[in-house]
């Protein structure tokens, strides 16, 4: 974990210097592909996944060091083939783990947050989730146990292998010649994102889609259908954590409310959207017939609201940053609590972004557990050894927070922006 955090203090920020070059490309071309509070909702959801993951916060069915134990037939001598081999293996497990959460409800759960953006770009990209708390990924890699790859290999690829596939989230880029059948390209991906009959559970593939040909679930995008971006029954928030669980949560009430003993059970592994007869008939759900005739999601929050959300992003992100940087010295029972302080920072500004009550309570629970822990150790998990101050600034932050939060939901709402916008 140690070495996944060290790697995310490089990676943070290139995917922000990346990110910033898209907008400032977009305004430049006059063809921009972000609106703030999706931006924000975007990149807190990204904050959410790496807490989640640097903690490891997981609870693992299978090992894969366990299977190649038990599985390993070859021993590839080559170390440039140990590398080649298992990175196709990654590409193909991943393929396979991408059709399960598209096909099956249970794991659309674990995916849904990722396509819950109605824009298209590189923010959208970070939209990763925190309810794959299962760790069942090991079982796809069943093909690179059998040819003995070492664990260590796999550790050092994967991260490289999720980072690869950022940059393909973005309008900016067209159709890439001869690299359409080979990578998967922005073309590719903007189809696998789109709401449009013809571009459902399309392009999964996460490198090479040469996996998608060869399966069946190729879609070449079309210039007389242009993608629509989201999800079809929209998440209608920007909280992340509950655009992580609304699915789950839906899956529950109708296992709850069906009458049919058999649905109870068998509505976990049905095709996604799949419910039971009665509750369906007696609960119908809104779902997008019509992917042109959206409208795309705005709370109604002030430029001052959304602004305010920027600082708290950017504040959240420096809390992390030193997270990661003081890894070791924190230690990890103080790691959890670290972790558990700043999700429920991330839940207030984002249910404030939804101009939602929730907002304050969280953000209240969040600057009394922040006070409380520097009131307690006299300290924040260490930064006075690199700040002499450090504390007292997270201390003033963690009182304006609150304050602030109180402020936009109960004084800011003659400030309300009615705009929105439709695909």
């Amino acid at each position: 974990m140690e070495t996944y955090a060290n790697a995310l203090l490089i990676a943070i920020p290139f995917f922000m210097v990346l990110l910033l070059f898209e907008v400032l490309y977009g305004t430049i071309v006059k063809k921009q592909t972000y609106t703030l509070l999706d931006t924000v909702a975007s990149l807190a959801s990204g904050l959410t996944n790496i807490i989640k993951d640097s903690i490891g916060l997981v609870l693992v069915l299978i090992s894969y060091p366990f299977l190649v134990e038990k599985l390993a037939i070859f021993e590839l001598q080559s170390e440039l083939t140990v590398y080649i081999v298992a990175f196709i293996a990654l590409d193909f497990a991943s393929y396979w783990n991408h059709r399960l959460s598209h096909k099956i409800n249970f794991f659309w759960n674990t995916h849904i947050i990722h396509h819950s953006s109605e824009e298209f770009n590189l923010a959208c990209a970070l939209r990763q989730p925190i309810s794959n708390l299962l760790g069942y990924y090991a079982l796809f890699l069943i093909p690179a146990a059998f040819f003995g790859i070492p664990d260590k290999v796999i550790a050092l690829l994967a991260p490289i292998h999720l980072f690869a596939q950022f940059w393909y989230h973005t309008k900016h880029i067209g159709k890439m010649g001869w690299l359409e059948y080979i990578i998967v390209t922005p073309s590719q991906h903007r189809v696998h994102h789109a709401i449009n009959d013809i571009y459902i559970d399309k392009n999964l593939a996460a490198i090479f889609c040469v996996w998608d040909r060869a399966f069946g679930t190729f879609q070449e995008e079309l210039k007389e259908v242009p993608p629509v971006y989201g999800v079809l029954k929209p998440v209608q928030t920007y909280n992340p954590f509950l655009i992580n669980f609304q699915h789950l949560w839906r899956l529950i009430v109708d296992a709850f409310k069906t009458k049919i003993w058999s649905a109870k059970f068998k509505i976990w592994f049905m095709p996604t959207g799949w419910r039971p007869k009665d509750v369906s008939i007696k609960f119908p759900q809104q779902i997008i017939s019509d992917p042109y005739s959206l409208k795309k999601y705005h709370s109604g929050a002030s430029k001052y609201l959304a602004y305010w959300s920027v600082f708290q992003l950017l504040s959240t992100l420096v809390l992390i940053l030193f997270m990661f940087y003081n890894y070791t010295n924190i230690g990890n029972t103080n790691l959890i609590i670290y972790a558990f302080i700043l999700f429920f920072g991330i839940y207030g500004f984002t249910s404030l972004m939804d101009r939602s009550i929730q907002g304050v309570i969280a953000s209240g629970i969040y600057s009394s557990l922040g006070l409380y822990w520097i009131v307690s150790t006299g300290d924040w998990f260490g930064i006075n050894t690199y700040i002499s101050y450090g504390s007292i600034l997270v201390g003033v932050f963690l009182i304006l927070t609150l304050a602030i939060a109180c402020y936009f939901y109960f004084t800011d709402k003659k400030n309300v922006d009615s705009s929105y916008t439709t695909a």
